[in-house]
């Protein structure tokens, strides 16, 4: 059973990786970077992990959301981020309008985009809302058009590439959210929390 998630503060004096590779598990909130230092608008994750020696493995837009994984494993690092590794990403995604088996369809077989065509995806309406907190700040949502939600799972990690897909079939993202990079997922996190896994 893992340890319930912690916010900060590892062991004082604590230095790198001397045992088995760190991987922890962050639910990043809306508004940050996949990075320690802040930019402009976007805050870092230096305000929120207070873990010396541990490095992004995949990134995530600052305008999205959900899970994030890091470690300090240079070869665990490379095997979750580099697609030819197949380390599917499960992503639930809030769109506009609602998108029949057609739409559906197109993003299952492929989509041709900007840089190329996608790889086949596996997607499904969910039948209600996920239950997640509440995104700060709010989506902005027309009254006047439907939404709803999709979970979306591909093997890729190109640049904007779940808004890029949602939008070529006539429904525009408005908040998506990673639950899931392989095995790893959300579960028992809130917005802002990490949790330290140790492998081997």
């Amino acid at each position: 059973m893992l340890p319930q998630p912690r916010h900060l503060s590892p062991p004082a004096g604590h230095r790198g990786r001397t045992g088995p590779a760190r991987l922890l598990r962050f639910y990043k909130p809306y508004g940050v970077l996949s990075q320690f230092t802040a930019e402009g608008r976007w805050r870092g994750l230096k305000e929120f992990i207070d873990l010396p020696g541990v490095y992004v493995a995949g990134r995530l837009d600052a305008d999205s959301e959900g899970l994030l994984l890091l470690t300090d494993d240079g070869r665990l690092q490379a095997r979750i981020s580099d697609p030819r590794h197949k380390m599917e990403k499960t992503y639930w995604v809030q769109v506009e309008g609602l998108p029949d088996e057609a739409a559906l369809q197109r993003l299952r077989a492929g989509l041709l985009l900007s840089d190329g065509p996608t790889l086949p995806a596996r997607v499904r309406r969910l039948p209600a809302a996920p239950a997640l907190p509440e995104r700060q700040p709010p989506i902005r949502v027309r009254h006047s058009v439907p939404d709803c939600w999709i979970e979306l799972v591909i093997r890729e990690g190109r640049n904007r590439q779940v808004r890029r897909m949602t939008a070529a079939v006539g429904h525009p993202t408005l908040r998506l959210v990673r639950q899931a990079i392989g095995p790893y997922s959300l579960e028992n996190l809130e917005p802002g929390s990490w949790q330290l896994i140790e492998t081997t």
